[in-house]
């Protein structure tokens, strides 16, 4: 009889791979550096190339996400979606192995580019692959991967700083990584193929201006801070609490907390949207992330700043599902554009974050509380534009407040 696991048109198989495309691209390839950037503040770089490593990184991801949105072959897709499992390894490695700025700042522009593709792509061949006449349960399962991959990158890194491996040192943290993310990505390259080569989306839909109305324009705004809340917490959460006395034992918990808030946060959001709807589960998120960014500023008490990590947790991934179904939603027939347009902004947030938080931290010696409240403003400004033009529509349309 034929293991489920190695069937290709099977669901459970399918999903697992996803996973593992995910625990690759995002949890190795793009988080696994939040949880390494302590150790390598404290030996090798400066606080302010950090900034820039996590914009580039963000460049890369930009790059091959917009790519990615436009591209109609299933089989290119297959293509991308393995070329970016080989960048999400090799850049892996190649941060463990070379000993330049420059070098670096390359290693994490690949490193960007192949977590479009493995996330971006991926989840489009998952989404594809998948046997189910409603598929959206399913892919809140798949998107359990990246809080998965978080917590499995940290593992690995916990692992490679033992006395197995010696010297202990974050480079070769970087190399055990680059191994493990190599030996995942032979499953989902295996599972996730496609025999016959089809283009999606056949039907082309001229750009139509008024898809950027007033309330989509707010939208788009609104999703840049998200971008903005994501990416501060997203780079420097450990070291935050690294610089703080009383929280630096537990900077590693923090990041753990994360990764399990955030598997199942993509489906509580969902349902939340369902019930309440998207634009009061959009300005929930956008309160409790903010609250969650502030509690560093006004607090050291451990227990309350580890709740701030499960609000950073449970509300990042909860934001990109919530606004790309309602743009979704939004762009009808033509959702490529809205889409791209989204995701640009998106990642334009998580380029220009890590830059004004390294200066702003650097400028008062270490200290991330000003960057903080600048984040949690940016963050809050997110919640009210998204809030008060869905007012200003639904007075605008005569609907109630939940009909989007």
């Amino acid at each position: 009889m034929k293991n489920i696991y190695l069937d290709k048109n099977n669901n459970k198989a399918i999903l697992l791979a996803g996973i593992l495309s995910l625990i690759i691209a995002m949890g190795i390839a793009r988080f696994s550096y939040t949880s390494l950037l302590p150790m390598m503040l404290e030996k090798d770089i400066d606080l302010k190339l950090s900034g820039i490593l996590a914009s580039f990184n963000y460049v890369g991801y930009l790059s091959g996400a917009v790519l990615a949105i436009f591209i109609k072959r299933i089989y290119t897709k297959v293509i991308l979606f393995r070329i970016g499992m080989i960048l999400s390894v090799l850049s892996t490695a190649m941060m463990g192995i070379v000993n330049s700025e420059y070098l670096y700042i390359l290693s994490r522009i690949i490193a960007g580019f192949g977590s479009a593709m493995g996330l971006v792509v991926g989840s489009s061949l998952v989404m594809y692959k998948l046997n189910a006449k409603n598929k959206t349960k399913l892919m809140g399962i798949h998107f359990a991967g990246v809080g998965a991959g978080i917590i499995v990158a940290d593992i690995i890194i916990r692992f490679s700083l033992s006395d197995l491996f010696t010297p202990i040192s974050w480079q070769n943290s970087w190399i055990v990584l680059s191994v493990f993310a190599f030996l995942f990505s032979l499953y989902p390259m295996y599972i996730l193929q496609i025999k016959k080569d089809i283009t999606t989306d056949q039907n082309h839909h001229g750009v139509n201006k008024e898809l950027f109305s007033f309330f989509v324009i707010a939208l788009l705004l609104s999703y840049f801070c998200a971008g903005v809340g994501f990416v501060i917490n997203g780079t420097f959460l450990p070291t935050i609490f690294n610089s703080i006395e009383q929280l630096k034992p537990y900077s590693t918990i923090s990041w753990i907390i994360v990764g399990i808030t955030a598997i199942p946060s993509s489906i509580i959001w969902a349902k939340l949207a369902v019930k309440y709807g998207n634009i009061n589960a959009i300005t929930l998120a956008f309160v409790l992330q903010a609250f969650g960014v502030l509690i560093p500023t006004f607090s050291t008490n451990v227990f309350l700043n580890l709740f701030g990590a499960f609000l950073y947790g449970s509300t990042f991934i909860g934001h990109v599902t919530l606004f790309l179904a309602l743009g979704g939603k939004l762009a009808g027939k033509n959702p490529v554009i809205l889409m791209g347009a989204l995701t640009a902004i998106y990642s334009l947030g998580q380029i220009f974050a890590p830059l004004y938080a390294v200066e702003l931290t650097n400028y008062y010696n270490g200290d991330f509380t000003v960057a903080l409240y600048v984040t949690a403003f940016i963050v809050t400004i997110g919640g009210i534009l998204i809030f008060v033009a869905n007012m200003i529509n639904d007075k605008k349309n005569h609907t109630s407040g939940n009909s989007i």
